[in-house]
């Protein structure tokens, strides 16, 4: 077999700035991405010290919980050169992921478990990625400018890069709100060394409306465009490593992988249309689960049902804490008692914890009972079956 020469590597195109951005537009909207905006990477001092003062005060309240990541390379967070000094131009990129159905209906269906609809299809950051990687080779093939790409892989903070190119703008919810596509973008960016035309940053078209604010069952936001994340679903449900507070584990609900409440509700998504990247398109394992059945996943079951997503980076024990947590909050006792009664044998401590939590939600009367049984050493379920028992007591005293 005669093997072939290498072909020689073309030469890189000439092209004028906005000729430029005009094709890497084009060329991104083919790869498959729904929205393309371009920012100036060097911001003015203003702009850094605005978002550098916001991020500090949200870290001074304690707001970012076990997120401690957040308080590291502030400045970089703040600003696309102090991570990339080269950087001149950003370039802000999303993907629609709107839902067919209203992701409210699911919370109403107690047997079953809510996955937030980001997390109900293949893991966005590896289809985010591939695409970004795509535009990335056709950047550096075709006009050899330097670059580097991002989605959740650095501190560079999205949401205000986004506004800055057009995307849309951080809502009152914090989350980007679009006016073609509501509330359902995933985010990503590629830094460029050459200096490309702007777009025109989007104005917030919030408005009086309060609705993401009014529905929030944690009460999470003390402010208009400001988020205590300690007590947001989503990171309870993901970030948040250990035991749940007490108070808090009634309003998760049936929620067990984020939450959907304030994006769901908002106005602007009567824009929006249903997703066409097919990645993200939810499966059926993933869709309304049963929570019985999730209730019966070891280790190997738990990795097979959630390869390729987004839950399964939170681990089996953690996402299994959540589901007794959700089997307490309403499920039918005749499916979720058997459940519960299968987590309180659980190897993990963290497991058990939630299941006695939601037996004493289930069934009071047998909670002194399956204490004396239990043969328990671990010493933070032993601080879960006696606030427990507190609580059963307090209800038959209470009758």
């Amino acid at each position: 077999m005669t093997r072939q020469p290498p072909q020689p590597k073309r030469p890189p195109q000439r092209a004028s700035p906005t000729a430029l951005r005009d094709a890497i537009r084009v060329e991104a909207l083919r790869l498959g991405f729904d929205a393309v905006g371009f920012a100036s990477a060097d911001l003015t001092a203003e702009a850094r010290q605005v978002r550098r003062q916001r991020l500090i005060d949200f870290l001074a309240a304690g707001w970012q919980g076990d997120m401690g990541w957040l308080g590291e390379r502030t400045s970089e967070r703040a600003d696309p050169r102090a991570l990339w000094p080269q950087a001149r131009t950003a370039v802000s990129l999303a993907l629609n992921y709107a839902p067919e159905h209203d992701p409210l209906a699911i919370v109403q269906r107690r047997e079953r478990g809510a996955i937030s609809v980001y997390a109900q299809g293949r893991d966005y950051h590896d289809v985010m990625k591939s695409k970004l990687k795509a535009l990335g080779r056709f950047i550096w093939d075709t006009y050899r400018h330097d670059l580097k790409v991002f989605v959740d892989t650095a501190p560079l903070m999205e949401k205000p890069l986004a506004q800055s190119a057009g995307n849309g703008w951080q809502g009152k919810h914090t989350n980007l709100v679009s006016r073609r596509f509501g509330s359902w973008l995933l985010l990503g960016e590629i830094l460029l060394s050459i200096e490309l035309p702007a777009d025109r940053p989007e104005s917030d078209h919030c408005g009086q409306c309060r609705a993401c604010l009014d529905i929030c069952p944690t009460n999470a936001f003390p402010a208009p465009y400001r988020l205590e994340a300690r007590r947001c679903i989503s990171y309870l449900t993901i970030e948040h490593e250990g035991p749940i507070e007490r108070e808090l584990r009634p309003l998760l609900g049936n929620r067990i992988f984020g939450c959907d409440d304030c994006l769901a509700v908002c106005p602007w998504n009567k824009f929006a249309r249903q997703a066409r990247e097919t990645a993200l398109m939810p499966r059926p394992q993933l869709d309304a689960p049963r929570l019985a059945e999730l209730a019966t996943l070891d280790e190997a079951a738990f990795r097979r049902r959630f390869a390729g997503s987004a839950v399964k980076r939170i681990g089996r024990d953690r996402f299994l804490r959540n589901v007794a947590y959700a089997l307490g909050n309403g499920a039918p006792r005749q499916a979720a008692l058997p459940a519960v009664e299968l987590l309180l044998k659980d190897a993990s401590p963290l497991v058990r914890g939630a299941a006695v939590w939601a037996l004493s939600r289930l069934a009071p009367h047998q909670v002194a009972q399956r204490r004396r049984t239990a043969g328990e050493d671990d010493p933070d379920v032993h601080a879960e079956w006696r606030n427990a028992l507190q609580t059963a007591q307090g209800r038959e005293n209470g009758r």
